[in-house]
Order: C-alpha cells, then sequence, then structure tokens
C-alpha cells in the first residue's frame, strides 16, 4: 500500500510585493492630494451656498463659465484620485491602485491632448476665449465670482480693460453710454492704473469713455484689451509654461 501524499506546507507571505519605502511615498503624495481636493471642493461649494446657487438651481444655467462649479469640479476630481492612490498604496489593494493609474493616465493624455489641439486650434480657442470674455462683462454685476475673476485679469495679471479696448464694456447694462447708471459710459476699477495697492480709487473709471472726458485717457486706465494682454502674457512665459507642464506629466509617469 503505497503511503499517503505528504500534505503541501502552506508558505504565509510576510513581506510585501511594494517597496515600503515606494508604498508610504505614493500613501504620503495622495493624502496631500486628498486633503487638497477636499479643501478646494468646500470652497466651491462654500461660493456655491454664498450665491444662494444651491437652494436656487436656476442659476445653474451658465454652470461651465462658473468659477465655483470649475472649483467644485477641480476639488471633486482631485479627491476622488487622491483617495483611491492612499487608500491602494496603504492597503496595497490592486483594483484601487488599477483605478489610481487609469486616472493619472487620462489626465496625462487629456494634457497632451489639450497641448497639441491647443496649439492647432488656436484661433478657434481664441474665439471660444473671447465669447466667455463677453458672458462674463455682460454678467459683471450679476454674478460676484465672475466679477472678481475679471477684476483680477485686468489689474492684477494682464494689466487690461475688456477685450479688445475699453469699449467692449459698452456690452454692460450698466457701463453702456446710453445707461442712466451712475457708472455710465465707464469701466471698471480694475482697468484703472491705480497708484497704490492699499488704497483703490473705485470710481477712478467713471465718465472715462466720454468725448468730453477732462483727462488724458491713457493715463488713467489701461487701453490695451485682455486678448492681446493674454498673448503677450503667453509669449514672455512661455518657457515657465512648458517647463511646469513637463514637470507635471514627469510627476505623473
Amino acid at each position: 500500500m503505497p503511503p499517503p501524499p505528504a500534505p503541501r506546507k502552506k508558505y504565509r507571505r510576510h513581506e510585501s510585493e511594494v517597496s515600503c519605502c515606494l508604498k508610504y511615498l505614493i500613501f504620503g503624495f495622495n493624502v496631500i492630494f486628498w486633503l487638497l481636493g477636499l479643501l478646494v471642493l468646500g470652497i466651491g461649494v462654500w461660493a456655491w451656498s454664498e450665491k444662494e446657487t444651491l437652494s436656487n438651481l436656476s442659476r445653474l444655467t451658465r454652470v461651465a463659465l462658473d468659477p465655483a462649479f470649475i472649483l467644485v469640479l477641480i476639488g471633486t476630481l482631485t479627491f476622488i484620485i487622491g483617495f483611491t492612490g492612499c487608500v491602494g498604496a496603504l492597503r496595497e489593494n490592486t483594483c484601487l491602485l488599477a483605478v489610481y493609474a487609469i486616472f493619472l493616465a487620462a489626465i496625462l493624455l487629456f494634457e497632451i491632448s489639450a497641448g497639441v489641439l491647443g496649439f492647432i486650434f488656436k484661433d478657434w480657442i481664441k474665439s471660444e476665449a473671447t465669447k466667455g470674455f463677453q458672458s462674463f462683462i455682460v454678467s459683471y454685476r450679476e454674478d460676484p465670482d465672475q466679477q472678481n475673476l475679471i477684476d483680477w485679469i485686468q489689474e492684477r495679471w494682464l494689466q487690461c480693460c475688456g477685450i479688445e479696448g475699453p469699449r467692449d464694456w459698452d456690452r454692460n447694462v450698466y457701463f453702456n453710454c446710453n445707461s442712466t447708471a451712475r457708472e455710465s459710459c465707464g469701466v471698471p476699477f480694475s482697468c484703472c492704473k491705480q497708484q497704490s495697492l492699499w488704497i483703490r480709487n473705485t470710481q477712478c473709471g467713471y465718465d472715462v469713455r466720454k468725448p468730453e472726458y477732462p483727462q488724458d485717457r491713457g493715463l488713467v486706465i489701461y487701453d490695451k484689451g485682455c486678448l492681446i494682454g493674454g498673448e503677450e502674457w503667453v509669449e514672455a512665459n512661455l518657457i515657465p509654461v512648458a517647463a511646469v507642464g513637463v514637470a507635471l506629466a514627469i510627476l505623473q509617469v
């Protein structure tokens, strides 16, 4: 009678299949990503609540141009990516790590595609940016987020006024020269060449587009449009922008 087969020895895995250093590096990086996404998401939701968007959903008709919606979208995506990477690395969950890798690959592909398409269809992008800025000008007093965004672009970033020049503010019902408002035939204060960063003259743009304005308009407000200002900024900062893009791509790889 043949001897019974020897029982198989079960070997328990005592060592992780992933390097401990790599594991906690991914974990730490994604914890920061996770918390950052949660913060951005919270800011977006708070901005919506301040504008009473959540209680009046009819305000979401132009959601694509709403800065708060962009914050909510970016915060949600960042939170999800950070969660999958953080928990997947800590628990060594291959399913979550696969989802995390797919997310990063999709973002990298999107960035590369956006860069290539942006170079090919730059005229179309310029046209869409012009339409978006026109919409912002029309609703300047209606949406505080869009108002703050335009003021930041004109005053802090590009030092410009309007899309192609100050005359574009005639599209707004308050700054239109046929308006009865005090701001009629003027521009927002963010178009002005402020003399001090701490003290702002919020009435400096009043009447500057009227023919009988007593001063040289070029000394008071920016004559350059933001479209030209944006093109000049890209040309002047092309190398830093490209370096940031390459650095992000390397981090994702």
